[in-house]
């Protein structure tokens, strides 16, 4: 079921109402029930294998729980590989199996292993993750073990970020099922803007920018130059406003029932550095990767050497989790990259801006820091969307092509602006989309925008409210099934 289809139109006033009108002890056993059904309506059969990673990890738990010393580290080890190879099997089996078949044909060496014929399960990564983080977290000492089998089952599979996050720590969720949510109006209403807001991004501006993105990168060999860097300039935010729009719907389906899950964007396209980018975007994932693996490998606690790598390796495992391609291994190790290069080369940058004044000059300087982060997450995103490595390496090899008569780069045969046989309206009002995007971006470094919002008159509220909705039914991209981005991992 996708947020932005008129079942989900009816499906959450529907679960919404009976959450509130039926008493409380019975509430956990309807989330669960609708979350089931959620889920149920992509592919029915592979609730069962959310089921089997529910079963492992709620007897892990306890297990680990009421064991000591090498026994109970044991469980843990049995739980996470458990987990992870049901993952293996369903995401990365064939594309090892399809790695080393390609590498046995380089030494004519035949390989007999075919491919599994299996369909990816909607948002096993997350899944897993959250369930892996329960283990991890009972383990650790932090999280008592869920003794009640259902509210465990419900915080794995909790309708509104179950198959696209936030990535939830049991020590945010878990204790919220057992809390009395009471009918709220303010809460109801702030939970209500922020669906929309999410719907906006979603709707408006993702999958408007899709048509255009999906076009070029597609069929990547048919275009050059500027159809090239629009292209990828427009994914970059096509990505965030799909992403962080599902979570926004997520997070305001959550809080009208009275939950509160975790922020997990912040303006990322406002970071200064590549570092501040990765606390800015999918911030439950990122501090995952860094509670889980970043850290137990030694973060920087270690030699500069060992520090690098850890980096490195941290982002290598991000990138794969994204994707089963080694397009996604690489948009990962370039960030790696990114961080260590910048780690080195931090004297050096401060010295070049000491130079030229810059440090005189703080707003540019942020302006420039800005810009060239936005420059490098950009170049990224080319692996991210592209079909493979070499629809990646002809992108980025023509990426400066084509510009040679500028008259030229806005006529409709010269497959520019007018490269997807759309008309002016829709590439401008894309555009004005971003432009309206960025502002209310920059509005909102004064503080939260729905609280903003709220203290304004009610006129000019209704205005903004009413001038929302029309635009989501007047502008919003319905003629194309366009799901959130992140269901395929």
């Amino acid at each position: 079921m996708l947020f932005n289809s008129i079942h989900f139109l009816i499906y959450f006033p529907v679960v919404t109402i009976l959450y509130f009108i039926i008493p409380h002890k019975f509430r956990w056993f309807l989330l669960l029930t609708a979350s089931c059904y959620f889920y149920m309506s992509f592919i029915p059969e592979y609730i069962l294998i959310l089921a089997v990673t529910i079963i492992i990890d709620y007897f892990a738990g306890i297990y680990i729980e009421n064991s000591e010393g090498i026994k109970k580290r044991k469980f843990l080890v049995m739980s996470i590989i458990s987990l992870i190879l049901v993952l293996f099997i369903f995401k990365y089996f064939n594309f090892f199996n399809h790695s080393f078949a390609e590498l046995s044909e380089a030494f004519y060496l035949k390989y007999p292993v075919e491919d599994i014929g299996l369909i990816l399960p909607i948002g096993l990564s997350f899944h897993t993750f959250q369930s892996l983080s329960y283990v991890i977290e009972v383990y650790r000492g932090n999280q008592k073990a869920e003794k009640n089998f259902g509210i465990y089952s419900l915080y794995v599979m909790f309708y509104p970020q179950l198959v696209a996050g936030p990535i939830e720590r049991p020590q945010n969720l878990l204790h919220q099922f057992y809390e009395m949510h009471k009918v709220d109006y303010r809460r109801i209403a702030d939970g209500l803007k922020l669906m929309t807001w999410g719907m906006f991004k979603k709707v408006v501006i993702a999958d408007r920018l899709a048509v255009f993105v999906n076009q070029v990168y597609d069929n990547p060999y048919e275009y050059q130059g500027i159809s090239l860097l629009i292209a990828t300039i427009f994914f970059a935010f096509q990505i965030y406003c799909d992403f962080s729009g599902y979570t926004d719907i997520a997070r305001g389906a959550a809080k009208v029932m009275g939950f509160r899950l975790m922020l997990n964007f912040d303006r990322p396209y406002f970071s200064k550095s590549i570092s501040e980018f990765w606390k800015r975007w999918h911030i439950s994932l990122s501090t995952w990767f860094k509670d889980y693996l970043y850290i137990p490998l030694g973060g920087n606690r270690v030699s500069i050497p060992r520090w690098y790598l850890n980096l490195f390796v941290t982002f290598l495992v991000s990138g794969l989790w994204h994707g089963a391609n080694w397009t996604f291994v690489i948009w990962g190790a370039l960030h790696g990259i990114y961080l260590i290069v910048g780690i080195i080369t931090s004297n050096f940058r401060e010295k070049v801006t000491n130079l030229f004044g810059l440090n005189n000059l703080p707003r540019i300087q942020k302006l420039l820091r800005i810009f060239i982060t936005f420059c490098l997450v950009c170049f990224s995103w080319i692996f991210f969307r592209a079909q493979d490595l070499d629809s990646a390496v002809y992108i980025i090899k023509n990426f400066y092509t084509g510009f040679g008569n500028v008259t030229e780069l806005f006529t409709e045969n010269a497959k520019h602006v007018y490269y997807l046989d759309k008309n002016l309206f829709d590439f401008s009002f894309a555009i004005l989309m971003i432009l309206v995007l960025k502002s209310v971006q920059m509005l909102q470094r004064k503080g939260d925008m729905i609280q903003m919002l709220n203290r304004q008159s009610w006129v000019l509220r209704w205005l903004i409210y009413y001038a929302i909705i029309l635009i989501i039914l007047l502008f919003g991209q319905y003629n194309i099934n366009q799901q959130f981005i992140y269901f395929q991992f």
